[in-house]
Order: C-alpha cells, then sequence, then structure tokens
C-alpha cells in the first residue's frame, strides 16, 4: 500500500489528521520499552560514520551469537552499479515489484494499473526470462472488482510459487480517480510454473496488511500491519503459515516509540534470529530495525536513520545484510546500502525519481539483482539493476 492511499484511508476511517507517533507516546510507555530492553538511535537524519556489519560468532560456550563489528568509512562495503535499464512499461503505470530465480528461472512480478491509485482496478503482471536479459510476459492475474497491488513472490514448502497481494474494494465503477475506498484484504495465487496461476484467495488474516511473507525451515513468516487507524493505535502483528493461506499469530511486539510501523520485510540469519526491516510512517520517515531469537516474541527495535519506504533486504552467507527502498536523498529516490542490527547506511542511489521503489533483490552468482520502479523518464516503468559489492575483510 502506498502512502498517498494509506492516507486517504486513515483520513476516511478514523476522521482524523495523520500525526507523528511520536506526538502521541508517553513518557511512562517509553520508560517501559526501555525496561524491555529496546534500543533506539537519536533522530539525526546525519549518515553515520561507520558501519556495524553483523557477523555470527562462537561463544566461548559453543553458542553461535550476532555480534558487531565497527566498519570505518574506509573500509564500508562499495557497491558499483553495474547496469540499470527498463524491461516493462506496457501500462499507463507500473509498479510494486518484487524478483525471483527459481528452478534456473527468474519472475518479475509488479501491479499495472492507470495510476498508483485507482483509476482502474489493477492486475498483477508476471514476466519471465531464462537470461535475465531478455524478459516476456508469463501471466496477467487479476480478479474483478478488485485492486491487486504490492505483489509478493516466493516459493512454498511444496515448491510451488505463491503470489502474495492486496486486494482492495473502491465504491463505483473502474475509471474515476475519486473513487471512495471500501475495504482491502490480503489474497494469495499459487503456481506450479508461473504461468497459470490459481484465482486470488483471501487468506485468514483480517483487519492487517500482511505485505510480505518468507519462509524459514518450512515454516512461512510475515508481519501485518494496521492500516485503518489513528497513529496512537497502530500495531505489527507477527504470523506463522504452513500453506500460506491460513495463520497463527506468533506474537504482537510493542512498536518502539517514534515509530508509525507499516510495511514490513523478514529475513533469517544462519542462527535462526530473525530480523525484520520496517517502514516507519512518521515525520522523518525513518525505518526501524528489529531482530527476535526463536520463538519470535521478544524483540529489540533501533532507529536506522534512514528511510526505506517499500524496504527489502537480503542477509548474505556470512552474515551482511544489504537493503533497498526509497529514501530521500535529493527528492525520492530508489536507494541500495548496507544494514545492521542498528542503522542502515545507503551505498548507492539508483537511476530513479518521483514514484519509484518496491525493490526485488536476489543474490545470484556474486551479483545483487534488483527490480524496482521508478518515473524519471516519463511514466512509472519497471527497472532491473545489477550491483556488484566489494567488501573488505
Amino acid at each position: 500500500m502506498n502512502s498517498m492511499e494509506r492516507a486517504i484511508f486513515r483520513h476516511r476511517w478514523s476522521g482524523e489528521k495523520q500525526v507523528s507517533l511520536s506526538s502521541v507516546v508517553s513518557i511512562s510507555a517509553l520508560a517501559l520499552a526501555l525496561a524491555q530492553g529496546f534500543s533506539f538511535r537519536a533522530s539525526a537524519g546525519a549518515a553515520p560514520d561507520a558501519a556495524m556489519l553483523p557477523r555470527l560468532v562462537q561463544s566461548p560456550g559453543g553458542e553461535r551469537l550476532l555480534a558487531t563489528e565497527s566498519v570505518s568509512k574506509s573500509t564500508a562495503p562499495m557497491a558499483e552499479l553495474i547496469e540499470s535499464r527498463k524491461i516493462w512499461d506496457a501500462a499507463p503505470h507500473n509498479a510494486f515489484t518484487d524478483l525471483l530465480r527459481h528452478r534456473g528461472e527468474w519472475f518479475c512480478v509488479f501491479r499495472e494499473g492507470s495510476g498508483h491509485i485507482p483509476g482502474t482496478n489493477g492486475v498483477i503482471r508476471v514476466l519471465h526470462s531464462t537470461d535475465g536479459g531478455t524478459w516476456k510476459s508469463a501471466a496477467l492475474v487479476r480478479q474483478p472488482g478488485l485492486d491487486l497491488r504490492d505483489p509478493k513472490i516466493c516459493v512454498r514448502l511444496d515448491s510451488q510459487l505463491m503470489l502474495l497481494m492486496g486486494g482492495s474494494t473502491y465504491a463505483g465503477e473502474e475509471g474515476p480517480k475519486d473513487r471512495a475506498f471500501v475495504r482491502a484484504r490480503t489474497r494469495v495465487a499459487f503456481s506450479k510454473d508461473g504461468r497459470e496461476w490459481t484465482a486470488p484467495v483471501p487468506v485468514s488474516v483480517e483487519g492487517e496488511w500482511l505485505w510480505r511473507v518468507n519462509w524459514h525451515k518450512g515454516v512461512g513468516y510475515g508481519f501485518g500491519y494496521t492500516f485503518l487507524v489513528p497513529a496512537r493505535d497502530v500495531s505489527l502483528t507477527l504470523w506463522r503459515t504452513a500453506d500460506g493461506l491460513n495463520y497463527e499469530r506468533v506474537a504482537a511486539p510493542p512498536v518502539p516509540p517514534g515509530c508509525w510501523p507499516d510495511e514490513t520485510t523478514i529475513r533469517f540469519l544462519a542462527d535462526d534470529t530473525m530480523v525484520a526491516l520496517v517502514r516507519g510512517e512518521q515525520s522523518n520517515h525513518h525505518a526501524f530495525v528489529g531482530t527476535s531469537r526463536s520463538p519470535y516474541t521478544s524483540w529489540r527495535w533501533a532507529d536506522t536513520g534512514h528511510a526505506a519506504q517499500g524496504p527489502n533486504f537480503l542477509v548474505l552467507p556470512e552474515g551482511r545484510m544489504l537493503y533497498a527502498g526509497r529514501d530521500f536523498p535529493a527528492g525520492a529516490k530508489t536507494v541500495f546500502g548496507a544494514l545492521t542490527a542498528t542503522n542502515a547506511t545507503p551505498l548507492l542511489t539508483l537511476p530513479s525519481g518521483g514514484d519509484t521503489s518496491y525493490p526485488g533483490l536476489v543474490w545470484h552468482d556474486g551479483v545483487f539483482w534488483m527490480s524496482y520502479y521508478a518515473s524519471h523518464e516519463g511514466k512509472a516503468s519497471i527497472y532491473l539493476a545489477r550491483i556488484r559489492c566489494r567488501f573488505s575483510e
């Protein structure tokens, strides 16, 4: 869900103006959060002087621990843009991407529509490629009467492809830009080959937007966020699933003071620690990063110091984390950078601007492959970038 649509939803539902969450957090709530082990950075916009790269280390007792190693700017990762090129622009508005490599084939998914919000209801385009160079349409997923958006593609335990997406209903006939929002529900579809998909059906989670699911040791996990409530009532809920359709609640961790939580991506470290990168809708737009050990009911949070709207990140085999999302270095841009348990450090600004972000990320043959959308060349179009990172030992 985009910030414009989200603001419309909240305004219509609550009749209140959007406010910063920090303005409604009490001193007692802050004290409670600190007592529970939350950690926070100052809300300064300046980039940190050092990156903290996470590593898994062996303790004297044999336990694998998440540690941090301070790295100065001179030894921080270097990111090189190999190429960025447009791969699709057939619709008036092409946006909200994800990327997957499965069984030697590439899949890129995104929404096609008349604009950022209806207008005409969105549909999900599925592209495929064998070499990452030539892309063709494999499928078009649609559902009459629904605006489908924010598709996320992954592989379920049984090797079926799973497409998670939002489905919104708007009043009236398709076409007018001022159609009133009615309701929304996360939906899912499945495919054996990426070409033939089941009809999208609602998942069991209600009243929250389940934005992305990541599978780990046979279980799918994802954070849902509330989007029809005033700032003081925002929440995150961690869900788990065995089939991608039916979910059970794991935890509803307290929201860190200063964060208005939103879209969230989770990944796992080698020791099963869960890491969550959370988009922040408060006034400074900073994303928050959270970490939790199994059973994932107790969380530690930190302000990353940078925006990461439409957040995504990957964990490399040795434990380093790299992220991408929308930041505002000089207007809205899609950026790529280093992520740690305490901060985000932008390393590269992609050719982008205006309506942009929602990256898909794949680490393949030592190169980051990244889908994203941007409107810097006119209308919102789909781009594919390849990025090489060099790490100092």
